[in-house]
């Protein structure tokens, strides 16, 4: 079967149908938008062609793509469209960007029809713009993009998953989006002080102090996001709050984001009075990794407990993440790879959360 190449000036006809063997050329009318569109030193193309395989080259103003199935085609289609797009509102795109487009379209398989199914919706709408931050920051995936619109949509977030998946640090860049834009009052950080496997003992100082070591992964995410100056003036303003778990009940959180971390290591009970604080105007975001329960029996974790009844209630939103999900480090997903693999299924995720993710 001979390729054959079409060219499309500018933007992509989405209702064209290529054969496996097909190429396709993409001629931009302007040399800026080819250069928007393909970043410094070719970066952009560069990202996309890892992702896709095949070869992709530019002369003159085209952009040619060759070497690939249909799928890889179509999601090269939707790539380009949106980098166009992007190119042409002003933007300049980074690799980054590009990264994080190319993973929002990923094919997904429909169990019904074994077809492929791509994301539309514009990757603007799930980035964060966090005021004097570092980056903007973007979705890696599909599962990312959803678990921000989550948390812009609904009251309250659950974001459930594995290690290196993104929860906390999405919580945190959103959460300072909301406190600098002025949007919220003030961000309220918590979790419960239980120790991954050993006991730490009397820990010196005063309440905050004492909480400070089991909060430590929020500051990191915090301080990869914003200037650290910034930070310690949310503290002195108060925009910022440490509020031990332990001591959140009889509370009204109104007008303030807060963040729920490690909540696979609450109780029923601790999961219940955190989830009725909430109060007008007010955001939470619970995040956890139910294959890292370290309470004395799985069964009382209240983040499995809250998955299970409160899936159906509107204005309630979760997310799953999953092993694909992972962007810490490409041999994180080989780890949780492994450890599933080794663990019965009750260690390693329980037959009902594999039901609910799948």
């Amino acid at each position: 079967m001979r390729p054959v190449d079409r060219a499309i000036p500018g933007t992509i006809d989405s209702e064209k149908r290529f054969l496996l063997e097909d190429s396709l050329t993409i001629v931009l009318d302007s040399k800026d938008l080819l250069s928007g569109v393909c970043g410094a030193n070719d970066g952009n193309l560069r990202v996309i062609e890892g992702s896709l395989g095949g070869r992709i080259a530019a002369r003159g103003n085209e952009i040619r793509l060759e070497g690939v199935d249909e799928v890889s085609l179509r999601r090269f289609k939707t790539t380009m469209d949106q980098l166009i797009s992007a190119v042409r509102e002003g933007d300049n795109p980074s690799p980054e960007y590009v990264r994080a487009l190319v993973g929002e379209f990923s094919p997904q398989d429909s169990p019904e029809t074994g077809t492929s199914m791509f994301h539309d919706s514009p990757l603007n709408d799930r980035m964060i713009r966090i005021p004097h931050g570092f980056n903007r920051i973007f979705p890696r995936s599909a599962n990312q993009g959803a678990y921000i619109r989550g948390m812009r949509s609904c009251d309250i977030s659950f974001g459930i998953g594995p290690a290196g998946t993104g929860k906390t640090f999405l919580a945190i860049a959103e959460a300072l989006r909301l406190v600098l834009s002025k949007d919220m009052r003030k961000m309220v950080l918590t979790r419960p002080v239980v120790e991954a496997g050993e006991n730490l003992g009397f820990l010196p100082g005063d309440l905050t102090q004492k909480i400070n070591p089991y909060l430590r992964p929020l500051y990191d995410a915090m301080e990869s996001l914003v200037p650290y100056e910034l930070i310690h003036r949310l503290e002195e303003t108060r925009a910022i709050e440490i509020a031990p778990l332990a001591y959140m009940r009889g509370r009204s959180l109104n007008d303030c984001v807060v963040i729920l971390d490690e909540a696979q290591n609450t109780t029923r009970e601790q999961m219940k009075m955190f989830l009725t604080r909430i109060g007008q105007g007010a955001r939470a975001v619970i995040t956890g990794d139910i294959t890292q329960i370290d309470l004395p029996r799985r069964g009382d974790s209240g983040l499995l407990h809250a998955a299970s009844v409160l899936s159906g209630i509107e204005g309630i939103h979760f997310s799953f993440l999953h092993t694909q999900d992972v962007v810490r480090n490409p041999l994180i997903k080989k780890i949780i790879a492994a450890y599933e693999n080794a663990a019965p299924d009750s260690e390693a995720g329980g037959s009902r959360y594999r039901e609910k993710t799948s």
